[in-house]
């Protein structure tokens, strides 16, 4: 019996140079309906699944080749008894199968209503690509026009088993996102809540160089539907490594945190400075100023459109990637001069949804630390009334040290961070070190912890220093030293009743 390919897209990109080929080869052509009627209009000899069958399309489509023979023609392996059953039944030999699925993820991203995405979820296109997958042995699975083109390189009868299997493979993966994706958009209406399993759905954004150091391999998944980073547009500057795109995502993050504009400055998936201002421009000056050492080679980030006069100041220095929701076609310009430098566009759009994080053997997920609760609901537990202009300066160290590395400790004044130590091994060395890069600034400052204070030694330094107001989350079996500290000083001291550890 003659050879066949199996033929049932959604997709027709590519189609007619690939079914020219296939028939080029010998092989005949069988296809569902709209796919046969495409490839009749092509002038090519096809013939319709049901005329196979003898079994019309029943259910609006919803079942159209749920039978006996296209199976048998997917599944026979080569042994005799299979073949023999196989010819018994008159089932067609299919050595090729070209299926894509039911455009299920694009119409999620339309935000089509659920009873338009139920129908966008393919049955028989799924259980063809698992079957012909399954019997890579003898039948060849298509299952993306970008496959086209590498499997016409050779005749059909070329093929090793090496490559059918890995045809096979990019199927199964191809089934399970496919799968994945509507495990996702069926239960979007329930964050948070874990499953006993869990599928995880990612698209290849790109290859990397390499990982966190050289000798790693790497590359950016993108989840669905696309946000953040994933939707980022790349103006211009060398490929953007592993570590560009981890801090990068610290730095926009935080940036989108503030209302009001704001720069920020990011080095090794932790802030060095943070500020607010007038415009973009005069908050990038501040946080540039606040910690002008550490910014050599960071990342920075703002959250309003950038202009020609600031991208001239972020082009004096030298910096890994620029960030932006918008840049203007004057600062593309100036940007353009500087070629390695990574300049990004990521639109303000969409929501972080869950943090991932590999351990050995498995990993680990939670949802995104997206709250952070606002001045006016926090406790005010000892010292003074809060001065009055100091609520700015304490959002804005809260905000900071939730982004930073634990233990983490931020020293703000007039609109910019002036101290921050991060990833500390205890809280006191943290204050310490962000009370010694804040040095005078503190005088007046406010005073910022992402972790409550086991003792009273961190206020102690709050208040040797001059810091006039601290934040933290209180909670600790000895949080009275540490208001007892604050009276006696003079300190306000506010306590959030929310934690934000950052590993």
């Amino acid at each position: 019996m003659d050879a066949w390919a199996l033929i049932s897209v959604s997709d027709k990109t590519g189609l007619a140079p690939l079914a020219r080929y296939l028939t080029g080869q010998g092989l005949r052509l069988l296809a569902t309906s709209s796919t046969a009627r495409h490839l009749s209009s092509l002038g090519l000899e096809v013939q319709p699944v049901e005329a196979l069958t003898g079994f019309e399309e029943i259910l609006d489509g919803r079942v159209k080749t749920l039978h006996p023979m296209i199976y048998a023609g997917l599944l026979a392996s080569s042994s005799a008894a299979h073949q023999a059953q196989r010819i018994k039944l008159g089932a067609p030999d299919i050595r090729v199968a070209v299926v894509n699925l039911y455009p299920f993820e694009q119409r999620w991203q339309e935000h089509s209503g659920r009873d338009q995405l139920i129908e966008e979820i393919d049955i028989g296109g799924v259980s063809l690509i698992r079957a012909a997958a399954k019997n890579y042995s003898r039948v060849a699975v298509l299952v993306s026009p970008a496959q086209y083109e590498e499997f016409m390189a050779r005749p059909v009868d070329d093929y090793d088993i090496g490559f059918r299997r890995d045809l096979a493979v990019e199927a199964f993966r191809h089934v399970a996102y496919y799968d994945a994706i509507i495990a996702t958009a069926l239960s979007e209406d329930r964050p948070g809540t874990w499953p006993d399993t869990l599928v995880l759905a990612g698209t290849r954004q790109g290859s990397l160089r390499y990982g966190e150091n050289p000798h790693q391999s790497g590359a950016f998944y993108r989840t669905a539907p696309p946000t953040g980073l994933a939707r980022a547009q790349v103006l211009q500057g060398k490929e953007l490594s592993y570590n560009n795109l981890a801090d990068a995502d610290t730095a926009v993050r935080l940036a989108f945190d503030f209302v009001d504009p704001a720069a920020v400055v990011v080095k090794h998936q932790t802030p060095c400075a943070a500020a607010v201002g007038q415009n973009v421009e005069q908050a990038y000056v501040r946080a540039h100023d606040a910690d002008p050492i550490s910014i050599f080679g960071g990342i920075v980030a703002v959250n309003r459109e950038l202009g020609r006069s600031l991208a001239e100041r972020l082009s004096s220095l030298f910096l890994e990637v620029v960030i932006a929701p918008d840049v203007t076609p004057e600062a593309r310009v100036v940007f353009a001069k500087k070629k390695n430098l990574r300049v990004l566009v990521v639109p303000h759009q969409g929501v972080v949804n869950f943090d991932l994080k590999g351990i050995w053997g498995g990993f680990l997920i939670q949802p995104s630390d997206t709250f952070v609760a606002a001045p006016k609901s926090w406790n005010h537990v000892a010292g003074p009334a809060l001065p009055e202009g100091l609520e700015p300066d304490l959002a804005l160290a809260w905000k900071t040290v939730a982004r930073a590395k634990s233990n983490a400790i931020v020293v703000a004044r007039d609109g910019v961070t002036v101290g921050v130590a991060s990833g500390e091994t205890n809280r006191v060395d943290a204050a310490r070190h962000a009370l010694e890069r804040a040095g005078q600034r503190a005088r007046g400052a406010v005073m910022a912890s992402d972790g409550f204070f086991p003792f009273d030694d961190v206020m102690r330094l709050a208040q040797e220093c001059g810091i006039a107001a601290v934040v933290q989350p209180g909670g600790s079996m000895r949080d009275d030293e540490s208001i007892t500290v604050a009276e006696q000083a003079g300190v306000t001291l506010l306590m959030t009743g929310e934690r934000h550890f950052r590993h």
